[in-house]
């Protein structure tokens, strides 16, 4: 049996639930990794990026834990999308030319510090060489465009930001090319000889109608900012069943979760004295 390690940053409550959803194999150990959970401070620009530091810091633990353990297969329950680079850098070292990247996600990722300061805007870029440096130097082991194929990305409504996807060009797949088959993600690890597979779900690649544990789905949000997922959960199960068939899936990312109801839950039982006594 390969070695899988299970990594766990939190973001909010999303994580610990993810820990109670996923069905991870409990032979295999699970790590935490440690985050600054006082949500109140502003954060620091550092060098173009908002608390580069910080997340710096968590990459070192991911990549200290994953090298230790010598893992073969990955699963990571975020987090934003930056929890992604770690693991898929990782990846990419011990499979390199065999490896791809299925990014599951209505966002491309792939800013740069001209077009944006946050870092789980530009991961996939990262990934790509074409990121912030410091993020660079902390990893190094790029993909090449075509081992790359973006999965549910709405292309029409590409932002400033998103152009990257053009200028590579990227492999994509919209939520229409992939509403009843995933020919064209199948058609890509053929041509490409790719024979792992690095999965980064992004879960607000969903319509927030048919899964509301997403940003987009926040109670009483009168408008989010940008574009919202179109696909749905049954979908996406499909596409991972059948990539499996053909690739085998050493990683996966499962990243903005936002368990609304159980956030709002616990907020409201806190300030009761019975839990505080």
């Amino acid at each position: 049996m390969s070695k899988c390690a299970t990594i766990k940053i939190r973001k909010f409550e999303g994580a610990d639930l993810l820990e109670k959803i996923v069905p991870v194999n409990a032979q295999d150990p699970t790590f935490t990794i440690a985050v600054d959970h006082d949500f109140t401070k502003e954060l620091p620009l550092e060098n173009g990026v908002v608390a580069q530091s910080q997340i710096l810091a968590q990459m070192k633990q991911a990549q200290a834990i994953l090298h230790a353990e010598k893992a073969e297969k990955v699963i990571v329950m975020g987090g934003d999308c930056a929890v992604s680079l770690a693991p898929f850098d990782y990846l990419k070292e011990i499979y390199q030319e065999k490896l791809g990247i299925l990014w599951l996600d209505a966002h491309p990722d792939v800013a740069d510090l001209a077009t944006s300061t946050h870092a789980h805007e530009m991961v996939l870029a990262n990934l790509l060489g074409q990121g912030a440096p410091e993020f660079l130097a902390q990893t190094g082991h790029f993909f090449q465009p075509e081992d790359v194929m973006l999965a549910g990305v709405i292309k029409k409504e590409l932002r400033p930001m998103d152009q990257l996807v053009n200028e590579l060009p990227l492999n994509f797949a919209t939520p229409d090319d992939l509403s009843k088959e995933a020919i064209l993600i199948l058609d890509w690890l053929k041509d490409n000889k790719i024979e792992k597979l690095a999965v980064h779900f992004d879960l607000d690649v969903l319509s927030s109608q048919d899964f509301r544990s997403i940003y987009p789905a926040e109670p009483y949000l009168e408008s989010f900012d940008a574009v919202i997922g179109e696909m749905t959960l049954a979908q996406v199960g499909r596409i991972l069943t059948e990539t499996a068939q053909k690739a085998e899936i050493v990683g996966l990312s499962i990243t903005e979760h936002l368990p609304w109801d159980a956030i709002r839950l616990r907020q409201m039982l806190a300030e009761n004295p019975i839990f505080n006594s």
